[in-house]
């Protein structure tokens, strides 16, 4: 990142504090709160670049918006609240095809993608 400005700096404690994979639409009210005449611009440009410096790494939901999350976590799956839309991180890997036995003849795995959805337990309640 080449400019360590208040705002970026902002969006940066932003991501950082997340405990769930955050829209770009969360980061900007969010840090809005350090920086309140932050830009959507400007969250995009930052998130360009904290990609580029692979410090996040977007949470691509097909037919949604990209949600953010930090870089280097272990390998994780995905929950997506069909009714509040969040997306939350689930722990570890639940996937137990790792093996080439779930595959056809001749495929070889190298790496997989889960996304669960339902409802949160706040929207379940």
């Amino acid at each position: 990142m080449q400019r360590n400005t208040r705002q970026r700096k902002a969006i940066e404690q932003v991501l950082e504090g997340a405990t769930r994979p955050l829209t770009t639409d969360e980061i900007l009210k969010k840090a809005r709160l350090t920086v309140p005449g932050l830009g959507l611009a400007t969250v995009y440009r930052a998130l360009n670049a904290l990609q580029g410096d692979s410090r996040i790494v977007a949470v691509d939901i097909p037919g949604q918006s990209s949600r953010y999350e930090k870089a280097g976590l272990k390998h994780h799956h995905h929950f997506l609240c069909t009714k509040c839309q969040k997306v939350f991180e689930l722990p570890g890997c639940s996937y137990s095809g790792h093996g080439d036995s779930s595959l056809p003849n001749g495929f070889k795995l190298e790496g997989h993608e889960v996304i669960l959805f339902g409802q949160c337990r706040s929207c379940a309640k």
